[in-house]
């Protein structure tokens, strides 16, 4: 575990690394073997293998996942912790805390409660009580702060850029934006909060990842990407077998 902990902080002191999402142990494993370096969860992935939408999944359930994943592969895995599973900085604490247990290397905090955001003061002391958490644990547990104004219709980047730069200055290690899309953008976030490392969404930027790497963007991660394209290959399969008693070929 500490092994692991090590490998995942020394990736984000340099260089451009791809953080693919699983959602079980047989493609956690997969991408292990495809020569990624880290892996991390994704909530509406784990929530749809339970039958669930994203941010329906209980606290329990995401550690029990978080488990799943850190015991499936030796490589690091960075946790989706959604909002901390608690709006009070307390409650964030403790349940960081939980998921430091499960033998995670890295883990996300949101600033979004439902569709708006915390208010400022809240949002960074959420953050400054995380940090205080895993610093507690003795672990080195990467802590990555993001602000979802982007996925909620609050696009103006100066804010954006605001409360990143706050949440790095509350301790945050790695800072994420979800949702920004034009690379100058994406530049700005990278300049505004350095030398702390950022993280960008692949699926909602147009930007190649050379392009990223290029403005200094240290991970790239992919959200629900692989497991919503694999439940719709799933679907398309399972309505031809309902509808015309038959499966497509196999690739």
């Amino acid at each position: 575990m500490s092994d692991q902990r090590a490998q995942f902080n020394a990736l984000h002191q340099s260089g451009c690394f791809v953080l693919p999402n699983p959602w079980d142990i047989g493609g956690a494993r997969r991408l292990q073997k495809l020569g990624f370096k880290a892996i991390a969860s994704s909530s509406a992935a784990a929530a749809w293998t339970l039958g669930k939408a994203d941010g329906e999944l209980t606290l329990d359930e995401a550690l029990d996942h978080l488990r799943l994943l850190c015991g499936a592969v030796d490589l690091p895995v960075n946790a989706d912790f959604e909002a901390g599973f608690a709006d009070d900085p307390d409650g964030v604490a403790r349940n960081v805390t939980l998921a430091v247990g499960t033998g995670v290397a890295g883990l996300s905090i949101e600033d979004r409660t439902g569709s708006e955001l915390y208010a400022m003061a809240l949002a960074v002391e959420r953050i400054r009580a995380a940090r205080a958490a895993i610093d507690a644990t003795g672990e080195q547990v990467v802590l990555v702060a993001r602000t979802e104004g982007f996925l909620v219709g609050r696009t103006d980047l100066a804010s954006t850029i605001e409360r990143l730069t706050a949440f790095a200055e509350a301790g945050a290690d790695c800072l994420y934006a979800p949702g920004v899309r034009a690379l100058s953008d994406i530049r700005q976030i990278v300049e505004a909060v350095a030398p702390k490392p950022v993280n960008v969404l692949l699926t909602t930027t147009d930007a190649a990842l050379a392009e990223l790497a290029e403005v200094g963007v240290r991970r790239v991660s992919v959200g629900g990407a692989l497991a919503g394209r694999a439940w719709r290959a799933f679907d398309a399969a399972a309505e031809m077998l309902a509808r015309d008693g038959r499966l497509p070929p196999i690739a």
